[in-house]
């Protein structure tokens, strides 16, 4: 299959993150033609002077529509888009220079409709960015699910860094209406179409994430609650690992009861626990804030995905 990409990014009000994920497009070392759509959802901070100073650097396209999410943001600038294999990518992201040319040589090597990629912390990212991809990344706190290792199963992709296939979109209508979980839904309808994903490890993006501990916590939390929904939509893809971070901040807060009445024993558990992730996060990143805040995060992560799951699960008005 001759692959022409075509680079899909909606964006609300972020018109520095375009600027930044533009400059990063001029410098693939990719050398066929490729072409870049940014969806503005309705911004009330444009981008089109932003975009337009890159007019002559890349092929774009620039399209303002009202506000309907990033979903449907994304499935817009598919059906505008001309070439026949779509990158989706968050506004939020910086790409390396051999991107574009590591997704060719993978998909040339082994042709899937869809495929995930990694993420990771620039240099110049804040320390709290690089506590956050730490959290959302690592092994000790996610298993690895996101793109840290292949032995996870089917890999589910994620749309901050996400390929499909015109084909595909075309069979599967592109993201649904949900305003969580919309990508792993789309990974489902996908397995159910017959089409293949897989995870190319070296088309990684470097990801900047929310920049504060309350959006972090809102974002893990809208995961969390989109769980279940999942679940009861495919049960066939529920596995009893999405409890855990429910199981863990339920045992943290009755570890600290029970050390308040004398009983310390499962809190050390805990803290035993939170010294291996510091330890591992001092490892990968040569930073003790980094590694400090690596705590802050993780615990954030556990109880905003956990807190959101739980809700999702018992209470109706969250599903």
């Amino acid at each position: 299959m001759n692959l022409n990409f075509s680079i899909i990014v909606p964006v609300y009000n972020r018109p520095k993150e375009i600027d930044e994920l533009l400059e990063s497009l001029t410098q693939q070392d990719f050398s066929n033609d490729f072409e870049v759509l940014i969806i503005e959802d309705g911004s009330i901070e444009k981008s089109e002077q932003i975009v337009a100073k890159y007019n002559n650097k890349l092929n774009l396209k620039y399209f303002f529509k009202e506000n309907s999410g990033a979903g449907a943001s994304r499935n817009f600038g598919m059906q505008k888009a001309t070439g026949n294999y779509f990158i989706i990518l968050d506004s939020d992201v910086l790409v390396p220079k051999s991107y574009l040319t590591a997704v060719n040589k993978a998909l040339e090597s082994k042709f899937t409709d869809a495929f995930g990629g990694p993420d990771a912390a620039h240099e110049s990212f804040t320390d709290l960015q690089k506590a956050i991809n730490y959290s959302m990344t690592s092994v000790v706190t996610t298993g690895g699910i996101r793109g840290k290792k292949k032995s996870v199963g089917k890999f589910q992709p994620r749309s901050f860094n996400l390929g499909l296939s015109k084909k595909a979109f075309q069979n599967t209508q592109g993201f649904s209406k949900m305003k969580n979980g919309e990508d792993i839904d789309l990974t489902f309808r996908l397995w159910e179409n017959g089409f293949e994903t897989q995870l190319i490890e070296k088309a990684f993006v470097y990801h900047k994430r929310r920049s504060t501990i309350n959006q972090f916590f809102n974002q893990t939390f809208g995961f969390g609650t989109a769980r279940p929904i999942l679940n009861k939509k495919y049960p066939e893809t529920a596995k009893i690992t999405y409890w855990f971070p429910s199981v863990f901040i339920i045992g943290l807060d009755l570890s600290i009861i029970a050390a308040f009445f004398g009983c310390p024993h499962l809190f050390y558990f805990y803290c035993f626990y939170l010294c291996i992730l510091f330890l591992d996060s001092l490892f990968q990143n040569k930073s003790v804030k980094v590694a400090f805040l690596s705590i802050v995060t993780s615990l954030t992560q556990f109880y905003g995905y956990g807190s959101g799951f739980l809700k999702s699960k018992f209470f109706k008005r969250f599903r």
